[in-house]
């Protein structure tokens, strides 16, 4: 039982649209017990779309839970169930107007893996062609494009804070050696 921990009890103290929070009692390796609350969430996906000019898209929305505007990649969350690829396909064209001839995975992050059970799934999107910008009806966002290697250094100094965001900037990078 080294580096486990077996669930004894489980308590869902909270049911919403989003995310659902449970109150667990664990036996740890030593025998004794502890009390982890998980937020349970669905998981997400984001795409960062490279143009064939190394420049990409981002997506500038206001966050409710720091009172601020953030620069990201276009992303959203999974429904249960739902397939993360055709999710962040469908992202892609809601939040930027995106369709993309070559879909790379980039892999899954952990964001808070100490709590939280979400996964976010990672993408690039090359060859895009562009329709409809096509936003849900409580999303508001601005899209803007910039260089891959300004963008980089955005993250380096601090600037793209997101992240999912600096992740997937500087995963697309060092794949496109930039």
């Amino acid at each position: 039982m080294h580096l486990d921990e077996k669930t004894l009890k489980s308590e869902t103290v909270y049911e919403g649209v989003i995310f659902t929070i449970n109150h667990d009692t664990v036996e740890l390796e030593n025998g004794n017990t502890a009390i982890r609350d998980v937020l349970l969430h669905h998981g997400g996906v984001c795409v960062i779309p490279v143009t064939d000019e190394n420049e990409i898209f981002l997506v500038r929305q206001f966050r409710y839970p720091f009172r601020k505007t953030t620069t990201e990649v276009p992303a959203g969350k999974l429904e249960k169930g739902e397939n993360h690829a055709e999710c962040g396909k469908r992202e892609l064209l809601e939040e930027t107007g995106c369709i993309c001839d070559e879909y790379i995975y980039l892999g899954e992050m952990l964001p808070t893996p100490a709590y939280n059970s979400e996964v976010t799934y990672m993408y690039m999107a090359k060859g895009l062609h562009f329709d409809k910008q096509n936003l849900d009806p409580d999303e508001f966002l601005d899209v803007e494009k910039i260089s891959l290697s300004e963008a980089v250094k955005l993250v380096m100094d601090g600037k793209i804070t997101d992240g999912k965001t600096q992740i997937a900037i500087l995963k697309a990078a060092r794949l496109l050696n930039i």
